[in-house]
């Protein structure tokens, strides 16, 4: 009698962000994130008082832009359907192996710590590794790297996908939503801000973090996909989500949108370096650089929809899952850095080899 030949059990674990659920979850998230070392680079003993204090601080202020989308994040609800949509399509190319995707966030359940134990609860024969950050970072990326390897007991072989900034369904994905909002403009001279989380200058530049060449390298791929089916396109990068008195990349995406003011044109904004719709896309840039821009003058303000489940992004996804399936490590998912970057961890890794 021949014995049937058992197909892997496959985990695939997502890491994100993560936001409060409610009203009262918003002070202990808060601290949460501003405790994380990546974060706040202080010692411990200095690090946590002030964690303590800032999300104090900001509770009812944040708590007012949590209640505008309900009272909690849609951050989660969003990404189990990506988590789902991922899910069934690796299932499909998979399809003589077992395959379950998992969420980790980093700041709010389910905790990286709750999804390490259900990871080992279901016993892997194989793990991968993939973030919900395009663009690696040692504020996002790393930080979730760290804490998963800190705390993962359980059984399988492990590799990571460190980012996948030029990814071609990522890319695609995000030419096709703002493509759709050029064409609602219609004959409005617009200018195409590609607005991404910022990050403290002295990052790049002291830590050797890639983000920003990471991000450049994602906008300079969409703007290609664009203009190859609509011709040049007026466009700029910004950042947003600026916190504390220290310098970060710029220019801020503020900024960018009273100079498109001055100069007369309408906007279209993209979350060029988000996924999923949260706090940074639903508050900060629909309701108040919205109002902003109409205070500014700006002629028409619209703003393509994060990727989401679209079935380019979940391919993409699909495709990096399986891809790393023939490795262990980490690295990236098509071209990585350009640059020598030393927070980069596919260098780190390839130095200690």
């Amino acid at each position: 009698m021949t014995e049937t030949l058992k197909g892997r059990r496959i985990a695939v674990v997502l890491f994100n962000l993560g936001g409060p659920d409610d009203q009262a979850s918003v002070k202990p998230f808060l601290f949460n994130l501003f405790n994380d070392p990546a974060i706040i680079g202080l010692p411990g003993i200095v690090r946590t008082p002030l964690a303590k204090l800032i999300s104090s601080r900001r509770e009812t202020s944040a708590q007012a832009n949590y209640a505008l989308m309900g009272g909690g994040s849609p951050l989660l609800p969003g990404t189990r359907r990506q988590a789902e949509a991922l899910e069934a399509v690796l299932n499909t190319r998979l399809a003589g192996d077992e395959v379950q995707v998992f969420i980790a966030m980093r700041y709010w359940h389910p905790f990286t710590e709750e999804t390490a134990v259900d990871v080992a609860a279901f016993g892997p024969d194989e793990v991968v590794l993939l973030p919900l950050y395009p663009q690696f970072s040692t504020t996002t990326t790393q930080s979730s790297l760290k804490i998963w390897n800190e705390t993962y007991a359980g059984s399988g072989v492990s590799r990571a996908v460190c980012c996948y900034p030029r990814a071609d369904g990522w890319v695609e994905a995000q030419a096709q939503a703002i493509g759709t909002k050029l064409d609602e403009a219609g004959e409005t001279s617009v200018r195409v801000l590609f607005s991404a989380h910022g990050i403290p200058e002295k990052l790049v530049s002291s830590k050797g973090d890639p983000y920003q060449e990471q991000v450049e390298t994602t906008v300079a791929a969409v703007v290609a996909a664009i203009e190859r089916d609509r011709g040049p396109i007026d466009h700029a990068l910004c950042y947003q989500s600026r916190v504390g008195p220290m310098k970060w990349l710029g220019p801020s995406t503020p900024e960018a949108i009273e100079q498109a003011g001055r100069d007369g044109v309408g906007v279209v904004i993209t979350p060029i370096a988000f996924v999923s719709e949260h706090i940074e896309t639903l508050v900060e840039l629909d309701i108040e650089y919205g109002e902003l821009a109409h205070e500014k003058g700006v002629s028409l303000y619209l703003r393509a929809p994060a990727v989401g489940t679209a079935p380019l992004f979940i391919d993409a996804l699909a495709d990096a899952t399986v891809g790393a399936l023939g490795r262990t490590g980490v690295a990236p998912f098509g071209p990585g850095c350009k640059a020598d970057w030393k927070a980069c961890p596919y260098r780190q890794r390839k130095d200690a080899a």
